[in-house]
């Protein structure tokens, strides 16, 4: 059975657009996406919106690669490298600051992987309900508030602090709380150092859209794609571009330590969403 994506392409390029620009600003993607969806009539059961909200993903994964290519570059590298030599991992994590990078990824998947499977479901019809993304992004102008409560963070990340992360990414599969908002924060919370946080927070990302798109991929291919394959183009393509823009943007943004402003775009935007719905 072909997968069904009742919306048109400029419906699809407008949602990629927001999806490019919003995720990396903390104020939700995945909220803006439903909201959008719901605002335009694509909200209905059936109209494959969570597959649209992987691809568009996918387009922001590749404008990180495309701002961050030296350093992906980087983290393959070691990481190839010490799978092939086992026995000098403990002195790599030490030396090698790419490969403890990898290795800090690697630990922020076990708690979103986890999280994934138990509660895959969930998180699947969440993208039907306007109403729980609304006041998510509530939620999510609180964690950006309590950055306030650790001014001037300099630290360095560490497994532990990684680990706590990770939980945090899980908690954002939910709409509504945002992907780098929450990670941020809670690398600010820890007294990592805020570029080194925001760099972490997006380059983390990598491996759980990059799984997530291929999971997509294999369904699609399983079921057919009909004419599915026009919008998801154009708003993957969207969503490129807008993430190039929107990452440059916000690094320099994140440096100077204004994350709580954001809080009350979040409420705004929730606090209607909540009132119009």
């Amino acid at each position: 059975m072909a997968q069904q994506l009742l919306m048109t392409w400029w419906e699809a390029l407008i949602l990629g657009l927001v999806q490019g620009l919003t995720e990396f600003l903390p104020v939700s993607s995945s909220a803006h996406l439903v909201l959008g969806e719901y605002v335009l009539g694509l909200n209905a059961a059936g109209t494959g919106s969570l597959t649209f909200e992987v691809f568009v993903h996918f387009g922001t994964i590749l404008s990180i690669f495309t701002v961050y290519n030296l350093r992906v570059k980087e983290l393959v590298t070691e990481t190839l490298a010490a799978s092939i030599h086992p026995g000098e991992w403990a002195a790599r994590f030490r030396e090698r600051p790419p490969f403890r990078t990898a290795v800090y990824i690697l630990i922020t998947m076990i708690p979103t992987g986890i999280t994934y499977v138990l509660f895959k479901d969930f998180f699947e019809r969440a993208f039907d309900d306007p109403e729980l993304a609304a006041g998510m992004l509530l939620v999510t102008g609180v964690l950006l508030l309590l950055t306030l409560l650790r001014p001037n963070p300099s630290g360095e990340l560490t497994g532990g602090k990684a680990l706590l992360v990770g939980v945090a990414q899980s908690f954002a599969m939910i709409p509504g709380i945002s992907r780098s908002g929450a990670t941020i924060c809670t690398a600010l919370y820890q007294n990592v150092n805020p570029e080194r946080a925001a760099n972490f927070s997006f380059l983390m990302l990598l491996p759980v859209v990059l799984g997530a798109t291929l999971i997509k991929t294999i369904e699609l291919a399983q079921q057919g794609l009909g004419e599915a394959w026009l919008p998801l183009a154009v708003g993957t393509c969207a969503a490129y571009g807008a993430g190039i823009l929107a990452i440059k943007v916000v690094i320099d943004f994140v440096k100077r330590g204004r994350l709580q402003y954001f809080a009350a775009y979040c409420f705004l935007v929730g606090g209607l969403g909540l009132w119009l719905l």
